[in-house]
């Protein structure tokens, strides 16, 4: 999507000259690989770093790209990306070799230092981090969409090829999530860290097919993104949620297939890198145009190389894992690369380095040992490992070469940081760069820690203490705290509520504070039924719905006495509905929970049920903001 000049098709003509365009770009790359055009005896490596912005103090997401970039526009490789929450830099492209990785590390963190003094003064951190554990889905209004034309145009056209209702996501981990939105930002959920290799053109179905093959590994060891909306969910819940936030099919009772835009691929790459392109083309309708100036063709046989414009804006609306580009380097020559999307952003800018630093190594170090890697592996067992991968991340057992079964952790250290190492010897980087960063890797794989290990521990633990969002809050800001040490993950300590010095629930939302994990009755249910069922779970209240879940009524433990103690004497057998109270004071998701207090204040009441259009999704008692005030008042008895 870095091409600024993009637009919505809005009639056929427009549409039809901008499909033109992009078979002309089809037709001209083939020319230009056919004549061998592209660029030759050299290997570069680049990356691009997104971020998350969050509030200090909240250390919720903060909208605020515009003004942050207003006040950076001396840095030209600082962007915007499709949430205001979100920032994206492009680092320099290297030669691979001697210190590349090191000036890599030296180069993001300058950059990033440079963006923090500049967030300072709007009161406001950045976070490198696969899915913000703090963003919550109302984050995901559309009034959060980077205010660019290209964004606009993206969301709608995606919009309008959806077949159902609504986006919906369904992971399940130790959590489940079910849920729908109204447009494909949720997206924004997921910042990474993507990196380039430059590929030359007769080596880039074989090396394509080694990235396909090394993508599950790489992720496993490197997963930093386990929860979403504070659901523990996949390891590296980015590849799920990526896939289902722009997935716009929906279930049917016939068994059509259609494939979705985000895919690890159908198939091995046989003969040259346009199957993808044309696969693509064939498979996905165009969403968005560009105002192509250029004619391709006529380029060529003029000479000169094309920038490809409409090839490359369809190619940026399909994402592919490991995703092909084409570019044209600083002495005019075009080249190709393979960009490696897998990996989440942070922990640590050195973690990243260590992550690209080792899944580099081991593209080369696999293709100068491996001849057609097609002949060691299937690609349903590469897929297979894919989703294994991205499900348990570092836990997987994969389906590796020769039908071996083997742990992602001593795949790594007996085998795919030793083939590491000797590719980036071949490319001759600096041995302190190799020991440095595959260091980490192996360190990381011994003790079997990686950032999906660290948060779902820690926050598993908090959850044992205090409230959900006080745990993420608390969470996120250990993660902020170590990234600025640079320490990589394997030696960060478990996070603890002890990690928040200071607990700002002044913007808390009903949605971030609710119990949504809710025991419900009938009205025509047993009065011992629930009784009964109230002593079990210790609950003092129980909302009372219909069989669509709509909420009719409340029923609380002191009206059950109360009114049990007047037909003691009674034989009758009661309902909940002789007892519930049948329009109780309900509360939406969006309110403040400061307005819950003082609703229950001035009503009286001890519990707010939470709804959405008459449909029951969420409860609030008294006892949740006792716990919230207990915590602040030990935090104030630890400061005094």
């Amino acid at each position: 999507m870095g091409e600024q000049r993009v637009s919505l098709l809005t009639n056929k003509k427009k549409m039809q000259k901008f499909v033109k365009s992009l078979l002309a770009d089809v037709k001209a790359l083939e020319y230009m690989l056919e004549n061998e055009w592209f660029e030759s005896g050299i290997t570069r490596i680049g990356a691009e770093q997104e971020m998350v912005m969050v509030e200090k103090g909240t250390y919720k997401p903060a909208c605020i790209a515009m003004e942050a970039l207003d006040k950076m526009k001396e840095y030209e490789w600082v962007e915007t990306e499709l949430a205001k929450f979100n920032l994206e830099t492009n680092l320099t492209p290297r030669v691979f070799k001697g210190s590349c990785f090191s000036d890599l590390e030296k180069e993001n963190s300058d950059k990033l230092n440079k963006i923090s003094k500049v967030l300072e003064t709007l009161d406001t951190d950045l976070v490198l981090t696969g899915i913000l554990p703090t963003l919550r889905k109302y984050h995901l209004d559309m009034d959060n969409l980077t205010p660019k034309k290209r964004y606009r145009a993206l969301m709608e056209a995606m919009r309008q090829q959806l077949i159902g209702q609504a986006f919906e996501l369904r992971l399940v981990g130790i959590d489940e999530l079910l849920v729908k939105h109204d447009s494909p930002l949720l997206e924004a959920c997921n910042t990474s860290f993507q990196v380039h290799l430059q590929v030359e053109p007769k080596d880039f179905v074989k090396m394509y097919n080694i990235a396909q093959v090394l993508a599950a590994p790489t992720m496993a060891i490197a997963a930093n993104s386990p929860i979403v909306f504070g659901k523990r969910l996949w390891h590296e819940s980015r590849i799920a949620l990526f896939q289902q936030s722009l997935d716009t099919r929906t279930t049917h009772e016939h068994m059509r297939e259609r494939s979705p835009r985000v895919s690890f691929g159908n198939d091995w790459l046989h003969e040259s890198i346009m199957e993808i392109y044309k696969e693509d083309i064939s498979r996905f309708r165009v969403l968005i145009s560009s105002d192509v100036e250029e004619n391709s063709l006529a380029m060529i046989e003029e000479g000169k190389v094309p920038k490809l414009r409409a090839l490359q804006v369809h190619n940026s609306t399909v994402y592919r894992w490991n995703r092909p580009c084409y570019g044209i380097s600083e002495n005019g020559k075009p080249h190709l690369r393979i960009e490696n999307r897998v990996l989440a952003s942070g922990p640590t800018v050195v973690d990243e380095v260590a992550n690209a630093c080792f899944w580099l190594g081991a593209m080369i170090g696999m293709s100068n040992e491996v001849d057609d890697i097609r002949e060691l592996i299937s690609f349903a067992d590469a897929r297979d490992n894919f989703g294994k991968a991205a499900k348990i991340g570092i836990d997987s057992t994969f389906n590796w070469f020769d039908d071996q079964k083997i742990g992602a952790c001593d795949l790594i250290v007996k085998h795919l940081i030793p083939l590491s190492r000797k590719g980036l010897k071949s490319m001759k980087v600096h041995k302190r760069d190799i020991d440095k960063y595959l260091g980490i890797i192996e360190a990381r794989a011994k003790k079997h820690m990686n950032g999906a290990r660290w948060i779902l521990r820690s926050y598993t633990a908090m959850m044992e203490e205090t409230t959900p969002d006080e745990a993420l809050v608390a969470l996120t800001s250990a993660i902020i705290e170590n990234q600025k040490s640079n320490i990589p993950i394997h030696k960060w300590k478990e996070a603890t509520i002890d990690d928040l010095k200071e607990y700002k629930p002044t913007n808390l939302k009903v949605s971030e504070f609710m119990i949504t994990d809710l025991f419900t009755v009938q009205k025509e249910d047993i009065l011992e039924l629930v009784t009964e069922m109230m002593n079990w779970k210790n609950l003092h209240y129980t909302p009372v719905e219909d069989t669509k879940g709509k909420l009719v009524g409340l029923i609380s433990a002191n009206d059950i006495l109360k009114f049990l103690s007047k037909k003691r004497k009674s034989k009758k057998s009661y309902t909940v509905e002789d007892v519930m109270i049948s329009n109780p004071i309900t509360i939406t998701e969006n309110e403040s929970v400061f307005e819950a207090m003082r609703l229950m204040r001035k009503k009286n009441v001890g519990c707010l049920p939470v709804v959405q259009n008459d449909e029951l999704i969420g409860l609030i008692t008294e006892s949740d903001f006792l716990r919230i005030t207990g915590r602040l008042l030990e935090r104030l008895e630890l400061n005094s």
